[in-house]
């Protein structure tokens, strides 16, 4: 067992070396993000009322859509230099080792567009007591995001061109996670407990931790032999 949780810190810390290489690439998410919330106060109506009501909901579908552009290359590359082969071959760590890609996918993209959520909180007028409902939605609920979403780069790995087609996938299993997500700070806002949306979010999270990494590798396996 060590010897296996060994296994996925040397992969999180081989990931996330790899992604300070191109960190050009992994802004895009990010930028992102940050772009579309400055341009919903123009499409939709610059009045602070209004957009305050629809900055829960608008803030984590942006969250989600950012997340989906960072998901085609996490196993893609490694399909492409033959090393998704030789993790293959690790029979009983293998889920370890893509655990610590999943979680570095998580560092290098959710938590940073966590941190960000208060300047898009600022933008979209969303009122003071939902900001720790949205750093708290966010943090447990991009977790979810990218483990899910994994399972559905590791189904379409060998394809050309998979971005629809893991979008197609994925997103009625986002369904949950937004609803949760956005309701955490809805409630927070309108004065009522925000912590059993939370609770529910967390419930998602947990799960998809345990069980998302054990489906990637059945996944791989079925379309990297193709």
């Amino acid at each position: 067992m060590i010897r296996m949780a060994n296994g996925t810190v040397n992969t999180l810390r081989r990931e996330l070396l790899l992604a300070s290489r191109r960190r050009g690439e992994l802004a895009n998410p990010l930028l992102f993000f940050v772009m579309m919330a400055a341009l919903v106060p123009l499409g939709i109506s610059p009045q602070s009322t209004v957009l305050a009501e629809l900055a829960p909901g608008m803030i984590w579908v942006m969250a989600l859509l950012a997340t989906l552009l960072s998901l085609e290359p996490l196993f893609a590359e490694d399909y492409r230099d033959g090393s998704l082969d030789q993790l293959l071959l690790a029979a009983d760590g293998m889920a370890f080792a893509v655990l610590g890609k999943m979680l570095a996918h998580w560092l290098v993209t959710g938590l940073p567009l966590t941190l960000v959520a208060p300047l898009l909180a600022t933008l979209l007028a969303l009122p003071a007591a939902g900001w720790l409902p949205l750093l708290a939605s966010l943090l447990v609920g991009t977790l979810a995001l990218s483990f899910i979403g994994a399972m559905g780069a590791a189904l379409t790995v060998s394809l050309q061109r998979s971005g629809v087609l893991l979008t197609l996938i994925v997103m009625p299993l986002y369904v949950p996670v937004i609803i949760f997500g956005s309701a955490t700070v809805q409630r927070a806002i309108e004065g009522f407990s925000w912590l059993a949306p939370l609770a529910l979010l967390a419930t998602l999270a947990v799960a998809a931790i345990a069980l998302c990494p054990l489906v990637v590798v059945g996944a791989l396996r079925l379309t990297a032999s193709e």
